[in-house]
């Protein structure tokens, strides 16, 4: 497997008259290789709440879509489940797939009780996670239909950071409407992971199959983004860097002993593209073909047990020209558009926690043009009906804001307008 990386500017045109100039760098970054491929063995661990607001349909569901995930695994998988209420155990240790009949037992010997405790099924899951990780591809699957109410947020946060420091990726799975949106978004975004919302029970076979599906394409592990900058060019200093495919993310910036700046990755999945975008500013330069910066991904291929391993370095050029005019790339706008949905969303909520509807919704509004500027259809659809909600002084429910932060960070119509 060999990773395939794309960079492409918004403009790569350059006033050299201009003194300062702001560019957004688009990188596009998949796994690509050959069909024959090995398999490589997943290490799955599912972090499910118990907690008495489950029981009924809910939980038997669950179980359902538990014990449907065994059945698809291969007996060279590893597989962990932690559950919890107010309490954390461990359901099944990590284990070979070599009795699954006896683990589908344990799941569905699952009663609902108790309250609920993000941080400590957080942490089991991730410690057993951890013991089967070596040349496998690690994710955990963590659901919950409540508010950590006898757990710390800012504990799941830390334990999210170190799951990421591990190698491991988190999804996290919202169930009913009564769920923290911003603690599990928090989750997913620093386990590189996806956050997803089951509205109805139903939906939960559907939604732990779709992640699974997801697990079995990664190829490349642990990847990292890799920049040099020239100088008198500079990344911006507010949130430089965000994923915008397939999720968006704002991602955090960490720098390298070389002096590289590095941007987290994760998981790559095969032939499926991953984003990112880089808001950057440069200085007055000469005029002519000129070299901005340097981009190189590092990564792991547990196919081959090869660690460490580097692309070939790839420069980004600027083109300064005395006239200027502009090359404007068309993907690339289609990218920033898609942050700036998810940051107008964002905004948006931000307005109406403070009690300013008014602002919230004309901010709604906004991203739902922004959103059918990028063919997105069913995002302004969404959006667009909550604004109306809020501007005739009706109230959002709990659904409508969970279906408004999922949209704003997922492209649910990807196609372009004409």
């Amino acid at each position: 497997m060999k990773v395939n990386l794309q960079p492409a500017l918004n403009d790569a045109n350059l006033d050299a008259q201009q003194q300062n100039s702001q560019r957004q760098l688009a990188i596009s970054i998949s796994a690509v290789g050959e069909n024959q491929d090995r398999h490589v063995p997943l290490n799955l661990c599912l972090i499910l709440d118990h907690s008495g607001s489950m029981g009924g349909r809910p939980l038997e569901t669950v179980k359902k879509a538990a014990t449907l995930l065994v059945d698809r695994l291969n007996p060279e998988d590893r597989l962990s489940i932690v559950v919890f209420d107010h309490r954390a155990k461990v359901l099944v240790p990590n284990q070979l797939i070599e009795n699954p009949e006896h683990i589908k037992q344990q799941i569905n010997r699952l009663a609902a009780d108790g309250g609920t405790a993000i941080d400590e099924g957080l942490r089991l899951g991730i410690e057993e996670l951890a013991k089967g990780k070596k040349e496998r591809i690690s994710q955990a699957f963590l659901l919950t239909d409540g508010e950590n109410e006898h757990g710390d947020n800012d504990r799941c946060l830390k334990f999210a950071q170190l799951a990421a420091s591990y190698n491991l990726t988190l999804n996290t799975l919202g169930f009913g409407d009564n769920w923290n949106q911003d603690i599990l978004e928090k989750i997913a975004d620093a386990g590189l992971g996806t956050l997803s919302y089951i509205q109805k029970p139903d939906q939960a076979v559907v939604e732990f199959s779709r992640l699974f599906n997801r697990m079995q394409t990664v190829a490349l592990t642990n990847a990292y983004l890799l920049f040099s900058l020239m100088p008198n060019v500079r990344l911006a200093e507010l949130k430089p860097i965000a994923q915008v495919s397939p999720d968006t993310i704002e991602l955090p910036v960490q720098s390298e002993a070389d002096g590289r700046l590095a941007v987290r990755l994760g998981d790559l999945m095969k032939d499926a593209e991953r984003v990112i975008l880089a808001n950057i500013y440069l200085g007055q330069l000469p005029k002519g073909k000129q070299a901005i910066a340097n981009l190189q991904v590092r990564y792991d291929d547990p196919t081959l047990n090869q660690f460490g391993l580097f692309t070939p370095n790839i420069p980004i050029y600027a083109n300064v020209a005395e006239v200027y005019q502009p090359a404007l790339d068309r993907q690339v706008q289609q990218s920033i558009l898609a942050l700036a949905k998810y940051r107008q969303t964002q905004l948006a909520e931000a307005k109406l926690q403070q009690g300013d509807r008014a602002g919230a919704a004309t901010m709604l509004q906004t991203a739902a043009k922004t959103a059918l500027q990028m063919g997105d259809t069913s995002a302004a659809t969404v959006l667009q009906t909550n604004a109306t909600q809020l501007q005739s002084g009706g109230e959002l429910s709990e659904a409508d804001r969970k279906k408004t932060r999922i949209v704003s960070k997922t492209v649910l119509q990807d196609t372009p307008p004409k």
